[in-house]
């Protein structure tokens, strides 16, 4: 991560302008009763792809192409696929730091920011808040590149994912 930990510890829910709300379940936690790593990788997801939804124009059900997520596990890291139009979103890198453990029966309320917005990729960031803390018990986030469906090679976003993607381009200094 490029921020030290401290520095992302600091974060507070005004650093997020976009947030989903998410109700642990029971099958969230693990066997130490805290909620499980790969959990952490489906927020992100969620609330990454909620917003691509609601803002970028990303229409899964009805594009021209299969639209759907595909996790595979790869150097023991999830690596979702979103497919969408006649593109998709490839992530390149997934990041995350612990603070404090959240746990069933909590709701958690996931912020989002994009901490780098280019022309062909966009890195997310993604503050997980327990319902009323200030502070986060955990921040993470990822690297998503837009490519060419049939080529594999990095395009340009079109004009409706950047403008939905600049609303949330973080304003302050730190970065993940």
């Amino acid at each position: 991560m490029s921020d030290s930990t401290a520095e992302l510890k600091k974060r507070t829910r005004t650093d997020y302008p976009y947030f989903l709300e998410y109700r642990t379940r029971w099958s969230d936690n693990d066997q130490y009763s805290h909620m499980n790593n790969s959990i952490y990788y489906h927020l992100f997801d969620s609330v990454v792809n909620t917003y691509l939804i609601e803002h970028c124009g990303l229409d899964p059900t009805h594009s021209p192409q299969i639209g759907l997520v595909v996790s595979s596990f790869c150097q023991a890291r999830i690596q979702p696929i979103i497919i969408a139009l006649h593109g998709f979103w490839l992530m390149v890198d997934l990041q995350r730091q612990y603070f404090a453990p959240a746990a069933f029966p909590e709701v958690l309320d996931l912020g989002l920011r994009v901490s780098k917005l280019g022309e062909r990729s966009v890195t997310y960031e993604i503050g997980v808040f327990k319902q009323g803390a200030e502070s986060p018990g955990a921040v993470g986030g990822y690297t998503h590149v837009f490519v060419d469906s049939k080529t594999r090679k990095s395009v340009q976003m079109d004009g409706r994912k950047k403008e939905g993607l600049e609303k949330l381009v973080s304003r302050s200094k730190g970065k993940l």
